[in-house]
């Protein structure tokens, strides 16, 4: 077994970390004042190649793979969990049209995505639930012209960033009768609802998308009709939630290196509080956590690049990342003390944005029910 990174996945993880700390690091500042994505960043991350990472490089990416998309994300979230959700929910897009389009839809939207010209997302939230695919009240009926498409989208990442978000919508009656479209902003009955104010990641945006009477043209259609569900579970277990793992990998990452910054600094009874053995406990429980964490993700995006079935590794790195992810950061807020809380630490949104991560792409209950069935089975 190897555990090295392959040369052009490691090169990727140096220069993601090299961009995230000299051009995403300069403005956090700003994105936790304004709770606003910086949109000068979309352009300089497709000119960087980040966006692109699992797009073919027939449509302007360079077909890196999932474990370079896995690196890429992790040490963006380092500097900004809020900027790395958001170029995960990107990739959920790419993905998406990439397994499932058809060869004019790659062509129209693949290549535009990669450059750098506005954020992807997928939208399948509603305000009936996000786990309940069946129960979305979303729905889209067949004409002569096209599909007539009503309904509402909430919690969506990426939303007013994204000039054609990719959704699902009911067709008809059970599994077989949800599909997928994409849509074009500037349709007639399409709009962009309220943006969403979260406890964490802060510049990350979140918001509805309304569909009134929005007639979207049969060529809009991804894949067949009734495919909606196959490609909403696809996308969900096997890129929404190892993106959710990677994110909080880097939140993990970000909380161990805080933790022991400030253990060494910090002095108490005339000795560092990193020689005290309660926060020493802190620091290896962290450490652990965060090492078992990086096996998980690493595995689960080793077995997508291999075309192996990921979902259950997928769902085992989502659930028990975004989990100790919460779980460290408070432990290294605690190390903190009562600088902890302060807002000019950092370590206070590391938490915030933790705490965000846990519903995100599936809470962790759900993600227990899938891994005790395959379990069980």
């Amino acid at each position: 077994m190897d555990f090295d990174l392959p040369k052009e996945v490691a090169l990727v993880k140096r220069t993601v970390r090299d961009f995230a700390e000299k051009r995403i690091a300069p403005l956090v500042p700003e994105m936790e004042a304004t709770q606003k994505f910086p949109v000068s960043l979309i352009k300089e991350m497709g000119e960087l190649g980040i966006l692109g990472l699992i797009t073919p490089p027939e449509y302007g990416g360079s077909g890196l793979g999932y474990l370079a998309r896995m690196v890429a994300v992790e040490e963006v979230s380092r500097i900004s969990a809020a900027v790395g959700v958001s170029l995960q929910v990107h990739h959920m897009g790419v993905a998406t049209l990439v397994d499932f389009a058809s060869e004019e839809q790659k062509q129209k939207y693949l290549p535009p995505l990669s450059r750098g010209e506005y954020l992807g997302t997928c939208a399948i939230t509603e305000p009936t639930g996000g786990s309940d695919l069946l129960g979305m009240c979303s729905s889209a009926v067949s004409r002569c012209d096209g599909y007539l498409i009503n309904g509402r989208k909430c919690f969506i990442t990426n939303s007013h960033l994204c000039k054609a978000p990719i959704f699902v919508a009911k067709t008809g009656e059970g599994p077989k009768g949800i599909s997928a479209f994409v849509v074009d902003a500037d349709t007639e009955g399409f709009a962009y609802g309220r943006e969403e104010h979260k406890m964490g990641l802060w510049g990350a945006n979140t918001g509805e998308l309304i569909f009134n009477n929005c007639r979207v043209p049969k060529e809009n259609l991804i894949g067949d009709e009734g495919d909606g569900m196959k490609v909403a579970l696809k996308i969900i277990s096997e890129v929404g939630r190892a993106g959710m793992a990677a994110t909080a990998l880097g939140i993990l990452q970000a909380s161990f290196e805080e933790a022991v910054k400030f253990a060494k600094e910090r002095t108490l009874y005339g000795k560092p509080i990193s020689n005290l053995q309660a926060i020493q406990w802190n620091i290896a429980d962290i450490s652990a956590q965060l090492d078992s964490s990086r096996m998980l993700c690493y595995r689960a995006a080793w077995l997508k690049d291999a075309g192996r079935d990921c979902s259950i590794e997928t769902t085992m790195a989502k659930t028990y990342v975004t989990e100790s992810a919460l779980q460290c950061s408070k432990k290294a807020l605690e190390i903190h003390g009562g600088c902890g809380t302060m807002m000019e630490y950092n370590i206070q949104r590391f938490f915030r944005d933790a705490m965000v991560c846990i519903s995100a792409g599936g809470t962790s209950e759900i993600g227990k029910l899938v891994i005790s069935r395959a379990a069980l089975s």
